[in-house]
């Protein structure tokens, strides 16, 4: 599993407008499982939930409407920014809004 946050740059945004805690968001997002035997992959297992083909998802940003691993992720982007979280599931995906799944 992986052990702390990280965010990788995939592709760059505007570098000049960046959401605040609070602000509303659109996000389009893949979620992958980590695995530890895929380096190839860049650690990428089962995917478990895609908003591509659906429609982005928009929420309000930072005040723990999302998973944390978002909540801070999603603040260092700028407009237009396309990144790869890495967010440890024993910290981050096991807090919503204060409730431990």
């Amino acid at each position: 599993m992986a052990s702390e946050f990280n965010k990788k740059l995939l592709s760059e945004g505007n570098k000049t407008d960046f959401p605040k805690k609070g602000d509303e968001v659109i996000i389009e997002y893949t979620g992958w499982l980590y695995d530890a035997s895929k380096p190839e992959k860049e650690y990428k297992g089962n995917e478990f939930d895609s908003s591509v083909g659906r429609g982005a998802f928009q929420t309000q940003i930072g005040v723990g409407r999302v998973i944390q691993g978002w909540d801070h992720g999603v603040v260092q982007m700028s407009l237009g920014e396309k990144s790869r979280l890495t967010i440890p599931g024993d910290v981050h995906l096991l807090a919503i809004n204060g409730k431990k799944a």
